[in-house]
């Protein structure tokens, strides 16, 4: 299987990206740990291409949706 990538557009950030990705911000450190050489990236600049890490169901919204729900 192919690895699965992101390609930054200006302005992006890691939250941002794992939201648009999985639906969770929360899931940004999955990224981050996919894409150690880009860490020190607060803000990204256009084209810089990440490593898409795959995410399991259990860590979809869904899964860390509070009890009360």
């Amino acid at each position: 299987m192919a690895a699965s990538t992101y390609t930054t557009i200006q302005g992006d950030m890691w939250d941002a990206v794992a939201y648009r990705l999985w639906g969770n911000e929360g899931l940004f450190h999955r990224l981050m740990a996919a894409n150690p050489r880009h860490r020190d990236l607060v803000v990204f600049p256009a084209g810089i291409v990440l490593a898409v890490p795959d995410v399991t169901p259990e860590l979809t919204v869904k899964a860390v949706d509070p009890p009360w729900k």
